[in-house]
């Protein structure tokens, strides 16, 4: 009966975005632009287990009810890079020329010093659900990229350097955003409780992993529809 922390961390909230610049003459030549980099890591996977009378300090809490949870952390990070053509000391067009974009998933099951052999299978559909999602989570950050590659903005300002660094980071920020806006695995979370009743029933965790993905994704298909119900 988990509570999923399903986040991807802004790059604008800790996390570094790293800038490129390069000022060039409006006349010079363009060379190919290449496409984003995406750089997917490994899931990193652990259990732990608590004393449910002292449960540690790093664990995130149970909601009422609950005995064991499935914590789901998805983080990206955007690095986006770009060339500028100064039209004069205070106006220049920035052109992304470069974008890279790092993925993550960290999952951590917590269960009970004496949690059943269902309760943990349990989890472990609620991990196989944040897997799913993660498979072709470098795909939709190419996507969702690919789409700022080539995109000219206007930098104004008597510091330029400053402005241009501030533009890649709201762009670094705007990525991470659509990211995180289109990487929802949290409908498919909630139905596989629904089916399990959070593993009160006795319902298969694999058999209602399966129906739980199979009708969130019918249901996107359907305008109008609430997934997650």
């Amino acid at each position: 009966m988990p509570l999923r922390r399903l986040i991807v961390l802004c790059v604008l909230m800790g996390v570094p975005i790293l800038g490129w610049l390069a000022w060039r003459n409006i006349s010079s030549h363009r060379q190919p632009m290449p496409g984003p980099t995406i750089e997917k890591q490994p899931v990193a996977f652990a259990i732990r287990t608590f004393d449910p009378s002292a449960p540690p300090a790093d664990m995130p809490p149970l909601r009422p009810g609950e005995e064991a949870q499935c914590d789901s952390n998805f983080l990206s990070n955007a690095s986006v890079g770009g060339e500028a053509e100064r039209n004069d000391v205070t106006h220049a067009i920035v052109t992304i020329t470069r974008i890279k974009v790092t993925l993550q998933l960290n999952v951590t099951i917590w269960a009970p010093n004496n949690a059943s052999q269902h309760v943990l299978e349990h989890e472990e559909g609620h991990r196989q659900i944040s897997e799913y999602y993660y498979q072709s989570a470098d795909k939709l950050a190419e996507r969702i990229a690919a789409r700022h590659m080539g995109e000219h903005l206007l930098v104004t300002g008597t510091n330029l350097d400053a402005e241009f660094s501030k533009v890649l980071q709201q762009m670094g920020a705007d990525i991470t955003a659509e990211y995180n806006k289109a990487l929802n695995p949290e409908p498919a979370q909630l139905r596989y409780d629904a089916i399990t009743d959070h593993s009160r029933n006795d319902v298969v965790a694999k058999d209602a992993v399966a129906q739980a993905l199979k009708e969130i994704e019918l249901a996107s298909t359907q305008p109008g529809t609430n997934p997650g119900n």
